[in-house]
This record gives structure tokens, sequence and C-alpha cells, in this order.
């Protein structure tokens, strides 16, 4: 009978015959080995799920900033506009966090250098846009959007306007419904905003916002949207779009010089009689586009061509003037506080008298020139079709919608526990409040309390943004395609 021992429980040890063990001294082994089946069955099993968790981690990943050295290669022309959209996606960024942090300062940032007695490195001229460029940023936006093929649009003119609101929107609409309810869901304080007592309160007073506010021929109510105050300027995106696509139709069948003639007329018109800077920049958008082309064939009008011999002179002079017409003072509408700016009392009276908001009239000027002056600047256009503006340019709408949710709740209490606080910093985020107080020397605007904190915010925004162009960006643009598909004819899809 075969000797065993309980010590080896049972099922596939029952038989085992602990003499034989014991005698030859080798460890046990059994006599059976998983089949080859078997082993590619667990192989399969193991790498599907590995997958499944790329799958899921991939859109979390960073992806970096760098761009091959072949991918550059392939930039189609215009990529310099790309890069120049994220760049002033980044403006918009360091102007509101430099507005949140220096909240007993804004007078320096919206005056002009000297103003008062202030002497201070960010109110100087050719440097104060990097630190408020915001409004700057924003009307070079409404110059790209307006910067469009006519002959190419022509033909894609029903596509693109039936996508245009939904591409606008939809990530508008993911974005601002994530941002309450994840305030909502961890019970958070938010700074100058009305929280509603429950979620679904919240929702119906965003619903009731929203509605009006997508609705491109609204013209009453706030003129903003109160879980994103930065989205002020979607709306008015996509009215400046609407102008463009019905310019396009319009002037699609006129000779070369009747329609630059009409596009001239229109920027005449929006800026010197009615009070519509936003659609003469997108027009000043499209007029640049048609020049650009007409200059590609050589068929620019004869009083342009005779300047081609000092194009080099021309546009960098231009782009000077930009730079310093970008960092007009904007403390408030009023044209004598203007006039009482060092280096703006002539320039105050140049504004038309139709303009309500004088900056607008300067940022219009100083948005034009910069995008007519990039090109035609090798080193400028080199920057912005290099690897990080590229990047930015690619995740800028994203970095446009979620900069500001990031700053009024992480931003908010990183501020408060290095100094930078107000009365109702204290009160709400008393717990925060100078728990690692930082010194505040350095430079107005450039102070080590301000920027060490950029070491987590700047990464972190970036990547939300980043998380947001793959998850819902990315995906309404495909939407949109989709939705314009189905609802074509067969004929039209074939």
């Amino acid at each position: 009978m075969t000797k065993t021992d309980s010590r080896y429980g049972n099922g596939l040890l029952d038989n085992v015959d602990i003499g034989d063990m014991e005698a030859n001294k080798t460890p046990w082994e059994p006599d059976w080995k998983p089949t080859t089946q078997i082993r590619l069955r667990a192989k399969r099993m193991v790498s599907g799920w590995a997958s499944v968790a790329r799958r899921l981690v991939s859109p979390f990943r960073p992806r970096g900033l760098s761009i091959s050295a072949s991918s550059r290669k392939e930039l189609r022309p215009t990529a310099y506009l790309d890069g120049l959209r994220g760049f002033a996606a980044l403006l918009v960024y360091w102007h509101h966090h430099e507005l949140w942090a220096h909240h007993e300062s804004t007078g320096v940032f919206e005056h002009g250098f000297a103003y008062e007695g202030n002497y201070h490195f960010v109110a100087l001229p050719f440097i104060r846009f990097f630190f408020a460029g915001g409004h700057f940023a924003v009307s070079t936006f409404f110059v790209i959007s307006g910067y469009r093929e006519y002959t190419k649009l022509g033909e894609n003119l029903a596509s693109a306007l039936f996508r245009r609101w939904l591409r606008l929107y939809l990530p508008f609409i993911v974005t601002t419904f994530v941002y309450f309810s994840f305030w909502h869901a961890l019970g958070l304080w938010i700074s100058d905003t009305e929280q509603q007592d429950t979620w679904a309160a919240e929702v119906w007073n965003w619903y009731a916002e929203l509605k009006n506010l997508s609705f491109v021929f609204n013209s009453g109510g706030k003129p903003w949207f109160s879980y994103n105050f930065h989205l002020w300027s979607i709306p008015v995106e996509f009215r400046g779009s609407v102008v463009i696509y019905t310019a396009l139709m319009a002037f699609s069948r006129c000779s070369k010089n009747a329609r630059l003639g009409c596009e001239s007329a229109l920027v005449f018109y929006f800026m010197y009689i009615a009070d519509a800077w936003y659609c003469a920049m997108f027009v000043a958008g499209m007029l640049l586009c048609d020049l650009d082309l007409l200059s590609k064939k050589k068929e620019l009008p004869p009083i342009l061509s005779r300047l081609e011999s000092a194009k080099k002179f021309i546009f960098y002079h231009l782009l000077a003037i930009s730079f310093y017409l970008g960092g007009v003072p904007e403390a408030n509408r009023d044209i004598q506080s203007l006039r009482k700016m060092r280096g703006w009392y002539y320039l105050s009276i140049l504004k038309p008298q139709a303009f309500f908001d004088y900056k607008w009239f300067y940022l219009f000027w100083a948005a034009t020139l910069l995008v007519a002056a990039t090109p035609r600047v090798p080193r400028l256009k080199s920057f912005f079709e290099g690897g990080f503006c590229q990047y930015l340019g690619r995740i800028s709408y994203s970095l446009y919608l979620v900069h500001g949710p990031i700053l009024w709740t992480l931003g908010d209490r990183i501020y408060t526990a290095v100094g930078w606080h107000q009365e109702a910093q204290l009160v709400h985020l008393q717990h925060w409040a100078d728990k690692v107080r930082l010194p505040k020397t350095g430079p107005l605007g450039l102070e080590v309390s301000f920027l060490l904190p950029q070491i987590i915010l700047l990464p972190l925004t970036i990547w939300m943004a980043e998380i947001v162009t793959r998850l819902v960006d990315e995906p309404s643009v495909k939407v949109a395609q989709w939705m314009y598909s189905k609802v074509l004819p067969q004929t039209a899809k074939g």
C-alpha cells in the first residue's frame, strides 16, 4: 500500500509515495506540465489585459512637447498660425494668473508705464503684453480664425458652417458641466462664483445660461458665462465665423480687385462706422489670407507689388508697431484716461468715434500686423513652427477651456498657501492661508512666491489641456464630421 502523508493535502498530491521522495532526497516535481494551448491562452489573456490597461491610461499619459524632425519637415505652409495660436493661449494663461495673484496691483498691469508714479518692468512698452496680453491674444485668435481661403472654403461652405457650432460648443458644454459637477461632488468653495445649493439646481442654472449664450443672435443678458468667465469669446468667435462664411459666399464670384476692395470696405465699415471690432478682426484675417495667396501666385495689385523690394524693412517695423500697440493700457473705457498714459496721447487721437471700448481699436491693428508680419520674419516664423509652439497649438483650445477652472480650484488654494490671498480666501480657505508662505521678493509679476507655484500649476494645466484635447476636443471634431456625413444624401456622399 502506498505510504502517504497528510502534509501534502488532497487532490493532485494524494498518490505521492513519501518513501520514494525521502529515498531519492530530491524535490518532488509533478508529472504534468501545462500544455502549449494553455500557455498561449494565458499569454493572450495577459496581453489583452495589458492592451486594455494601455488604452485606459493612454489619454492621461503626457506626450511631451517635442515634435520629431521628420514631422517638422511635413508642416503645412500655415503651421506658424497654429504655433501662434498656441503661444497666444499661453499668454492668456499667464495674464489671468498674474491678475489673480496680484489683485492689489491690477492697476499697474492695466495702466501704462509710470502711471501715477508707478515704475515697474511689467508695464514697459514692448514688455507689458507678455504679462497682461490676454486681450491681445484673443484678438490674435480672431484674426487667425478669419484667415481662410475663399476658393477652398467656397466649395465646402455648407460643411464648415454646419460643423462650426458643434466644434466650438461641444467642448464648451462638456468642460463646464464637469467643472461645476466636480466642485459640487467635493464641496469646494469657488471664489467669485454664486454656487447653487444642490447639484440639480446647478444643472438648471447652467442650462439656463448656456441656452442663451449659445444663441448666435442673442443680444440680452450677461455677455459672459458664470461657469467660466474666460469663455465670453466663444460666442463672439461663432458670430465672427458667420460673418466670414457670409462674406466668402458673397465675394466668391467677384473679380480679384473687386473682392479685395469689398473686403477692405468691410473692415472700414466695422471699424469706423459700426462698433464691430471682432468682425473687423475676422475680415482682416480673410483679407490677409487672400493677399498671401495672390502673393504666391505673383498676382498682387501693382501698388503692393512695388513694395516687394522693401518687404523686410516694412514688416520688421510693422512687427515692432504690433508689439507696442499690443500693450495698450486697458484700465477702463475712458479715452481721456488713455491720454494720460505716457506714450499714448497722440495715439489716442486716432480712435474712431464709433468705438465704445477703445482698446479693441489698437488691438485690431496689433493682431492684424502680427499675423501679417510673422511669415515674413524668418526667426519668428521658425519659433512658431517649433515643437513647443506646435504642441501648444494642438492643445490651444483645451488650454483656453481648462486654465480658468484649475486656477479657481487648485490654483486659488496654492496661491493662498504661499501668501497671495484676499479677505474672501482668509474666510473660506483659512486652513490653507500662509501654510507655505514664500517671500515676495523680485520684480512685480516675477516674485519667488508667484513663480514657484507655476512648477505645479503650469504643467498640470498643460497636462489637463492635453487630456481634454484627446477625450473631448478631437472627438468633437469627429462627431461634427460624422453628423454632417449622416445628413447628406447618398449622391453627395459618393
